[in-house]
């Protein structure tokens, strides 16, 4: 009897584990088919460590996934291709894309501002205001470079 029961809690441990592995990879993010979403891309100048299948937000709302990641030889930027479900067709051509980091693990996703505009994105059009990811190394290497400089002066 007490086999049985270690046996169950051992099975709905295996269960919670795999339950939380499928949360933190994004597998249940993904807007199924390509007949209910559309493609839009933005180009940024550094991706971080966006990946594949990260969520498109706007307020905070997933309305879809980053579809592809390629790099532009000519313009010498990353491009990211996003499917957009077809229930948010409705996104100004002035729409605003950033790449934020959320979670303590730190995946990130890509966040859409709706601009003022009255013509719409439609399929295959490209966001032209667009924010990169922020890079940690970046950021320390330029305070440490502002806290040399401030030593030299003084």
């Amino acid at each position: 009897m007490i086999e049985i029961g270690v046996g169950l809690f051992v099975a709905a441990g295996i269960a919670a584990l795999f339950m939380l592995a499928m949360q933190v990879s994004n597998l249940g993010t993904i807007v199924s088919g390509d007949d209910d979403s559309y493609i839009i891309s933005a180009t940024f100048e550094n991706v971080g460590g966006l990946k594949e299948r990260a969520p498109v937000t706007v307020s905070g709302v997933r309305i879809g996934r980053v579809d592809s990641i390629d790099y532009d030889l000519e313009a010498y930027e990353a491009v990211v291709t996003l499917r957009i479900s077809n229930a948010f067709d409705r996104f100004p051509e002035d729409t605003a894309a950033s790449i934020f980091t959320s979670g303590l693990l730190g995946e990130q996703y890509i966040a859409l501002e709706p601009g003022g505009s009255l013509e719409n994105l439609e399929e295959g059009d490209r966001i032209q205001l667009t924010q990169s990811a922020l890079v940690l190394e970046q950021i320390i290497g330029q305070f440490l470079y502002n806290v040399a400089n401030k030593d030299q002066e003084q």
